[in-house]
């Protein structure tokens, strides 16, 4: 599976924050729809099948790309295969 990039990880993140923050303070049919969108972009990204499994699966890519960096910057990355 190809990894997402860090920045479209934690955009989609933020997309959802935001839309899951109004659709719970004011829910429409278009905040409804938003929401399915975005936790469907969210599952895609992540190769999850549910929002939960892709917030969780989000939170590991986000450690690994953390990890990654640290070990960039103390020059223990791995090499890419």
């Amino acid at each position: 599976m190809l990894l997402p990039a860090e920045k479209d990880l934690r955009a989609a993140l933020a997309r959802f924050a935001q839309v899951r923050i109004e659709h719970d303070v004011r829910p429409t049919g278009t905040t409804s729809l938003a929401l399915e969108d975005v936790t469907r972009a969210l599952c895609t990204l992540t190769g999850a099948t549910t929002v939960e499994d892709a917030l969780r699966e989000a939170d590991a890519l986000l450690d690994r790309c953390r990890t990654a960096r640290v070990g960039a910057a103390k020059g223990t990355a791995p090499l890419a295969a």
